[in-house]
C-alpha cells in the first residue's frame, strides 16, 4: 500500500492510506486477442454461384504454389501463366481482371450460373470467401457482406473452428499456404 498525502490532509497533519490502483491496461486483454468471437455458434453460408464475389475492382492475391496449381489445371507452363494471368501489385502477385473489374477466370454457363475456370485449384482468397477478417470483424460487417452475397445466411452451418481456419487463409495473411476444406 502506498502512502499518499493529500493537500488538505497534509495541512491538518494527517496521513491517508490509499491503495495504489493498477494501471488501466493491466489484466485487460486487447480486442484482437479475445478468445470468444461473435460467431462462436457458427455461420450459415452456401454458394449460390451468382458470381458477385468475383466481380468488382480489387486484387486477387495468389501465392506461387497456387500459380503452379492453376497453371497445371489450364495445361500451361507456370511462366506463361504468370505472364498472361498475373501482374505485380504492392510487391505481390495478383490475378489480372477484365476491364469491368471481373476476375479473368469468371465465365457463365448456358443457364446464367457463374463458373470459375480454375475452381478446383482457385486461390485461397477465393475459396475462403466470405470468411475474410473484414467480414468477420463484427455482426454489422457480416450483414454488409450479406447485402452483396445472397449465399450468406443460407445453407449449411459452418462451425467456428472451420471459420477460423478459413479466416487464417485470408488474403491479408501474406503467402500463407492453408489447405482447402476437405483436403488432408
Amino acid at each position: 500500500m502506498a502512502m499518499r498525502y493529500f493537500k488538505n490532509a497534509a495541512i491538518r497533519g494527517k496521513e491517508i492510506k490509499k491503495k495504489a490502483k493498477e494501471p488501466w491496461h493491466k489484466n485487460k486483454e486487447p480486442w484482437y486477442k479475445k478468445k470468444e468471437v461473435w460467431y462462436i455458434d457458427g455461420l450459415p453460408y452456401e454458394c449460390t454461384r451468382c458470381g458477385q464475389c468475383c466481380k468488382g475492382k480489387g486484387y486477387i492475391w495468389v501465392a506461387y504454389e497456387e500459380v503452379l496449381g492453376m497453371a497445371e489445371h489450364l495445361e500451361v507452363s507456370p511462366e506463361a501463366f504468370i505472364q498472361q494471368y498475373t501482374h505485380r501489385a504492392r510487391g505481390r502477385r495478383s490475378l489480372v481482371q477484365t476491364p469491368k473489374g471481373d476476375c479473368v477466370f469468371l465465365s457463365h454457363d448456358s443457364t446464367g450460373q457463374s463458373q470459375c475456370k480454375v475452381y478446383p485449384v482457385c486461390p485461397a482468397q477465393c475459396w475462403s470467401w466470405p470468411f475474410w477478417p473484414a467480414n468477420l470483424f463484427d455482426r454489422h460487417c457480416w450483414d454488409d457482406a450479406a447485402k452483396e452475397c445472397p449465399g450468406i445466411g443460407k445453407g449449411e452451418m459452418h462451425d467456428c473452428a472451420e471459420i477460423r481456419r478459413m479466416r487464417a487463409a485470408s488474403p491479408t495473411r501474406r503467402h500463407r499456404r492453408v489447405q482447402r476444406p476437405g483436403q488432408r
